[in-house]
C-alpha cells in the first residue's frame, strides 16, 4: 500500500480518544481501512479532508495528550475576579462605522448574521451558531451557499453541506471492494515476495480423529452460533508452536531477523467476488477457544462487507491459510513479507492408517510450511511441523 483515501471520519476536534478508539476510515486497495488511534487524549486539529486521497505515513490529525490538554484547560479558565460594585454609568452606545459615502450604520447585534471568524471563514458570512458548527465539523464555509439574510450561511446551511460531504463517501463504499485493485496489490506483494525470499517447503500429515472426536462432544451440549470450527484449533496450535519455535514468529528487515514479541496469527480470508487478507488475531496464544472463535467470526463478516483495522493488517507475525472446504487436499503458500512463514491446512481425508500395529480408517489432515531460508532450515521447520501435529493429537489442552 503506498496510498489511501480518507472517505469517513468518526471524530470531530475536542473529542476525547483512548488507545484502540476508531477515529477515521481510509479506502485503500485492500478495502476500508478502520485506523485506529494508539494514544489517550484530545483531538486537536483535522489536518485531511475527507475525499482525499494522501501518501501512507501522512498525519491526518493532531492529538492532546492528556497531559496537554488538561494544561490547555486550566490555561484557558479565567482567573477568579474580585466583586466589584455595579456601575451606575449606563452603557456606551455601540460604535458605528462609516461609510464611503459619511452614512454610519450601526455594528450589528449579536442575533444578526455577522462575518466568519479568523481564516477562510472571515470571507463569509454566516450566523454564528453556524460558524460554530462549521468549526466543530471542520468545514470550508466558502463553497457554502447561505440561505439566509443578504445570503448569510444558517446552522441549516452548514447542517446540509455536511450531509452531502458524508453521502458521497458511504456511496462510494457502498458497492464493495475494488477487487482489480486488489490483485494488482497481491500480485505486487507475491512477486517481491517470490523474488526476494529463498523459499523453503515441507509437508506433514498428521492424524486429526482425535481433533474431530472432541469437537463432536463438545458441540453436541452448545448451541449452534456458540460451536467451534477445527479451523480454531489449527490457528491455535499454530499459535502454540510458533511460541515454541520463534524463528518462524517476526520480521525480516533491513538485513536481519527480528523475532515478534507476541504471536499474533494472519487468516488468510477469501472475499466474495476473488481477492484476499490475512488480518492478524492479537495474541492468538494466549487466547481461549472460544475468545478466538468469536474472533475469527467477526473477522470474516467485517472482511467480507469491507472492513478492516489498521492494527489487523499492518503486525501479522505468521500466516495460516486454509482451502481444505474449498476440497483442496495440500496448498502450498507464499511468504507475506516481512514474515517469515505461512502455514496451510488442506482438507480432512479419511485414511488408511496404522494405530498400535493395525490399520483402520483415520482422519488426516495435510499441513505444509513454506518458510524463509534465511531465518530458519528444514529441520527447524519440520520440528515446528511435528509440534502443531503433537498439539492437534490433544485438542482438550488447546
Amino acid at each position: 500500500m503506498e496510498a489511501g483515501t480518507l472517505v469517513e471520519w468518526l471524530v470531530k476536534p475536542g473529542d476525547r480518544v483512548k488507545r484502540g478508539d476508531i477515529v477515521a476510515v481510509v479506502e485503500t486497495q485492500k478495502g476500508a481501512i478502520e485506523i485506529e488511534i494508539f494514544e489517550a487524549g484530545q483531538i486537536g486539529e483535522i489536518l485531511v479532508d475527507l475525499n482525499t486521497k494522501v501518501p501512507v505515513g501522512t498525519p491526518l490529525a493532531r492529538v492532546r495528550t492528556e497531559l496537554e490538554a488538561h494544561a490547555g484547560a486550566a490555561a484557558a479558565t479565567p482567573p477568579r475576579a474580585r466583586p466589584t460594585a455595579p456601575s451606575t454609568t449606563p452603557p456606551l452606545a455601540p460604535p458605528s462605522i462609516p461609510l464611503a459615502r459619511g452614512r454610519p450604520i450601526p455594528r450589528p447585534s449579536p442575533t444578526t448574521p455577522i462575518l466568519g471568524g479568523p481564516g477562510s471563514a472571515c470571507r463569509v458570512r454566516m450566523s454564528p451558531a453556524a460558524r460554530r458548527f462549521a468549526e466543530l465539523h471542520g468545514i470550508n464555509p466558502s463553497g457554502i451557499t447561505g440561505s439566509g439574510p443578504a445570503g448569510a450561511i444558517t446552522y441549516a446551511d452548514v447542517e446540509r453541506h455536511l450531509g452531502e460531504i458524508i453521502a458521497p463517501s458511504k456511496k462510494k463504499r457502498a458497492p464493495g471492494l475494488d477487487l482489480e485493485a486488489m490483485r494488482t496489490a497481491i500480485a505486487v506483494a507475491m512477486a517481491r515476495s517470490k523474488r526476494e525470499i529463498p523459499h523453503y517447503y515441507l509437508e506433514h500429515q498428521v492424524d486429526v480423529t482425535a481433533c474431530e472426536q472432541w469437537l463432536a462432544r463438545t458441540n453436541a451440549v452448545r448451541p449452534p452460533d456458540s460451536r467451534l470450527l477445527i479451523g480454531v484449533l489449527a490457528v491455535k496450535a499454530v499459535a502454540l508452536a510458533a511460541r515454541r519455535f520463534p524463528a518462524f514468529n517476526g520480521f525480516y528487515r533491513d538485513g536481519k531477523f527480528e523475532p515478534a514479541t507476541a504471536v499474533h496469527v494472519g487468516v488468510a480470508i477469501s472475499i466474495r467476488g476473488g481477492g484476499l487478507v490475512a488480518p492478524a488475531l492479537h495474541g492468538a496464544d494466549q487466547a481461549p477457544l472460544d475468545e478466538l472463535m468469536t474472533r475469527m467470526g467477526d473477522l470474516v463478516q467485517r472482511i467480507r462487507s469491507g472492513r478492516i483495522r489498521s492494527s489487523e493488517m499492518s503486525d501479522p507475525t505468521i500466516t495460516v491459510s486454509s482451502l481444505g472446504d474449498r476440497g483442496v487436499e495440500a496448498l502450498y503458500g507464499i511468504i507475506y513479507p516481512p514474515q517469515v512463514a505461512i502455514v496451510g491446512f488442506g482438507k480432512v481425508v479419511a485414511r488408511p492408517w496404522v494405530i498400535d500395529g493395525a490399520v483402520g480408517p483415520r482422519s488426516v489432515v495435510t499441513i505444509t510450511l513454506a518458510a524463509d531460508h534465511r531465518v530458519s532450515d528444514g529441520h527447524a521447520g519440520a520440528l515446528f511441523l511435528a509440534e502443531i501435529g503433537k498439539l492437534l493429537g490433544e485438542p482438550e489442552k488447546l
